[in-house]
């Protein structure tokens, strides 16, 4: 046998005559490392502990009854045999858990250990890239997180003091977005609608086009894994990992998981904002959330009101959304950006957790089956979304664009309802229908294909121009795509001033009018 220790390959072996300088070295630093130990050794006292540990009487269905805690505390995160849960209620006699994990695993007589501290997930600029569930848990076979800080899921909101006015815009990529319902940075836009709109799909399109500086988290709360998989594969292969990160609680996880998994993942998105940093977070989605809230307070036995929902169930999705905000420039200046969707039944906004979620958040993107069943993508309902920011969170030039655009496309939609009993109307209405016509068929917009400040200019001027009306609807993308192109190639500083959505320079608009007229007077 070689009494040679082996070493890594490309590196010769300890030993090796050849190289007697690195023989040498390696046995110091063996020398130095055991001296460093045997110190660290002789200093190290042992201190025993003494813990009254519980035990379980109860458990099932995600929850879980333990008696024989010592002094235990509500909120605090137990171990029962290895799975971790959170104490929930606390009385004179017993404990009522939520496991966060499978409750097949914990049975009567299970242990229960205190662990002295509140519930907390990982946090920082290391989570850019990386799928973990609700406990900050990396499920993406990509080894061990690299964070080295933790933060509290139950934080408190910033203070009003540390806050600023919410005034800077945010580029969601969608035309009808960025014109008629803007969102700023550190605003909580709800969106909204029934079951297969487009909602899950409006929002990954918005986190594929965020800016680079501009942090985007996926949360999904309860949905089908396979639905899951979808999404992120998508979100993948645009680019959005590069940028974000995700947030997994599947349904077939513990449901204490689903209803754990928007705290922690605001917790995490808050400490990013604290950094000074703008992040994007998309809750797919809150009514399921609020089914696994109800389900976990009958459980609990708690007491229950409206539709069987707790009597908490508000404060449930207002301590979430409400610790969303932009901070003032002494604080970092940094923003969260809340997207909670929620779905209907028959387009009722008047249930009562849409009810809730309205009065918690500053607007509501409302999409219509209607508008689907006709192949409007996105199928925003433009007279019944809002936005409570409105061109506060515009840049200047778009703003100054799109001041008239949805008033006049309103207009254009009570006169279009107007005509479907058959009434006659007068020709200036009629050229205001051809003109929404036309307008609409601009505002559909397939996926993965944002549109940039400048191609959005761009738009709103070929639509203000009264040529428009003799383009065929089936040409006009084609014609909006060349008049992008064309201002692009010939005037590349006009257009990356467009590009940075300010006040363009003298002469500037009447360049791109130019252009406009030229593709218009070239259609057929």
């Amino acid at each position: 046998m070689s009494s040679k220790l082996a070493a890594p390959a490309g590196l010769p072996e300890v030993g090796d005559p050849a190289r007697p300088d690195l023989t040498a070295r390696l046995e110091h630093e063996a020398r130095r490392v055991l001296a460093e130990l045997r110190d660290d050794l002789a200093e190290l006292r042992t201190q025993p502990t003494v813990a009254r540990l519980g035990r379980v009487v109860a458990a099932g269905d995600g929850v879980a009854t333990a008696v024989g805690l010592e002094h235990p505390v509500a909120g605090e995160l137990l171990d029962v045999d290895g799975t971790p849960a959170r104490a929930e209620i606390v009385s004179e006699d017993q404990v009522r858990m939520i496991l966060f994990g499978g409750s097949e695993a914990v049975r009567a007589g299970a242990p229960v250990r205190r662990t002295g501290r509140d519930l907390d997930v990982p946090a920082g600029i290391e989570l850019i890239g990386r799928v973990v569930d609700a406990l900050g848990r990396p499920i993406d076979r990509r080894g061990r997180l690299g964070t080295r800080r933790r933060v509290p899921v139950e934080g408190e909101a910033a203070k009003l003091a540390d806050r600023a006015a919410v005034s800077r815009p945010l580029r969601t990529g969608l035309f009808v977005v960025d014109t008629m319902i803007p969102i700023g940075r550190g605003q909580r836009q709800l969106i909204v609608g029934d079951h297969s709109t487009g909602k899950s799909e409006l929002c990954l399109n918005i986190l594929a086009a965020l800016e680079p500086e501009v942090i985007g988290l996926y949360v999904s709360i309860g949905r089908r894994g396979a639905d899951t998989a979808a999404n992120l594969g998508w979100l993948a292969d645009h680019g959005f990992f590069g940028r974000g990160f995700a947030m997994v609680a599947d349904a077939d996880q513990s449901i204490g998981l689903v209803q754990l998994a928007p705290y922690a993942a605001m917790a995490m998105a808050e400490a990013l904002m604290r950094e000074g940093r703008d992040v994007v977070v998309v809750f797919d989605n809150l009514t399921v959330h609020a089914h696994a809230h109800r389900s976990l307070a009958l459980l609990l036995g708690r007491p229950v009101g409206r539709e069987a929902y707790p009597v908490d169930v508000f404060y449930a999705h207002a301590r979430v959304l409400e610790r969303a905000g932009q901070l003032g420039r002494e604080r970092g200046g940094g923003s969260v950006t809340a997207l909670p969707i929620i779905e209907t039944q028959a387009g009722d906004l008047t249930a009562y957790i849409p009810t809730n979620l309205v009065s918690i958040t500053d607007g509501q993107i409302r999409l219509d089956v209607g508008l689907v069943s006709e192949g409007q993508v996105p199928a925003v309902d433009v007279g019944l979304s809002v936005s409570r920011v409105g061109s506060k969170a515009q840049p200047r030039l778009i703003r100054s664009l799109a001041g008239r655009f949805k008033p006049r496309y309103a207009q254009f939609l009570e006169l279009e309802s107007f005509t479907r009993f058959g009434a006659r109307v007068e020709a200036h209405a009629q050229r205001s229908i051809d003109w929404g016509r036309r307008v609409r068929r601009a505002l559909r917009q397939g996926r993965a294909a944002p549109r940039t400040w400048a191609q959005t200019a761009v738009i709103l001027l070929v639509l203000e121009d009264p040529r428009i009306l003799g383009v065929a609807l089936d040409d006009l993308r084609a014609l909006i795509d060349s008049t992008c192109a064309t201002v692009e190639s010939r005037h590349p500083q006009v257009w990356a001033r467009l590009e940075l959505g300010d006040a363009l320079e003298p002469g500037d608009r009447e360049r791109v009018r130019e252009v406009v007229a030229r593709e218009l007077g070239a259609q057929p």
